[in-house]
């Protein structure tokens, strides 16, 4: 039997600082096409939990070793992101400590969900309105299947 072509796979995580006021998140701006803001994460690698993937992920861009609290959601819409189709877990998780912008991150910034920037890639501004809901409700993201 041929091996099946399947969607790439990510693991996001949206880190709450936990030692700053209001709990704001940390966002990177993307290094490398496609450009502008997003939630840190990147592809899970063979032999990786989606979880071990998330926290690298984090680690890698933010500096921050975080810890997951929950699971928001799982995006696969085939067109979410321009480079093919890939399908995200994305969790939330907390962190402490200076975020510092490292490898595929160009800068990063702290944000609270009053203010987020302006270009969002991917399906990032769903997500975030998601995580919007989770921190007013403790709702995590509905199944799409449209």
């Amino acid at each position: 039997m041929p091996k099946p072509v399947t969607p790439l796979l990510a693991a996001d995580v949206i880190i709450e600082l936990a030692d700053r006021p209001g709990r704001p998140i940390v966002l990177i701006e993307r290094k490398y096409p496609p450009c502008g803001w997003a939630v840190p994460g990147g592809f899970v690698e063979v032999g990786e939990r989606l979880e071990q993937a998330a926290v690298r992920e984090a680690a890698e861009e933010t500096s921050l070793h975080v810890t997951l609290k929950v699971l928001l959601g799982c995006y696969s819409a085939p067109d979410r992101d321009p480079r093919g189709h890939t399908v995200t877990v994305v969790y939330v998780g907390e962190a402490r400590g200076e975020p510092r912008a490292r490898d595929d991150a160009k800068h990063l910034a702290l944000f609270h969900l009053t203010v987020l920037p302006a270009t969002l890639v991917f399906d990032h501004e769903q997500v975030l309105q998601d995580y919007r809901r989770y921190r007013e409700s403790g709702t995590v993201a509905p199944p799409r299947l449209e």
